[in-house]
């Protein structure tokens, strides 16, 4: 991540860490730390077992209905929430692996990552940013992204939900 002061993380942390929090702010902070233009982030909601969508930018308006509500196993986000583990494109154009919703090609974003918002077992939400370009995304950004997941989850209330 680049362009944060202090720690990798610090500037997202000292946000979650506000009485209100802003999840539009914390996402666009998120985006702009991994040199992203595009991001997701979707609420677990327990009583359906769906992802809601909580903040996104760079999305194209058309596009926010299909985002909106995602069944977990469907879609980059679905996925990393079933599996609990991080979902992964370097090009989520070329993408044939059926991974990727068709929809989510018309994001026109290539390099791609969902992260499931995990806190002690317990699933939260996912977080999901790309890049206009292909992109692999190093170890040391997929942990900082999971330590990211783990402390947006603490403040994660029911109530929050959309």
């Amino acid at each position: 991540m680049a362009n944060m002061e202090g720690t990798p993380l610090e500037k997202i942390f000292v946000l979650l860490h506000r009485p209100i929090i802003d999840w539009r702010q914390v996402l666009s902070t998120v985006i702009s730390s991994f040199d992203c233009t595009t991001g997701t982030i979707h609420f677990l909601e327990r009583s359906s077992a769906l992802l809601k969508l909580k903040a996104h930018q760079g999305i194209p308006e058309f596009l926010i209905p299909k985002l909106s509500v995602i069944p977990i196993g469907k879609g980059m986000a679905g996925i990393a929430a079933e599996r609990r583990r991080p979902v992964e494109m370097c090009n989520l154009q070329t993408d044939d692996s059926g991974v990727a919703r068709p929809a989510a090609k018309e994001t026109k974003v290539e390099g791609s990552i969902a992260v499931p918002m995990m806190l002690n077992g317990d699933l939260y939400g996912t977080l999901g940013i790309a890049k206009p370009v292909p992109y692999d995304f190093t170890e040391e950004e997929v942990a900082d992204l999971l330590k990211l997941g783990e402390e947006m989850s603490r403040f994660v209330h029911p109530d929050e939900l959309p």
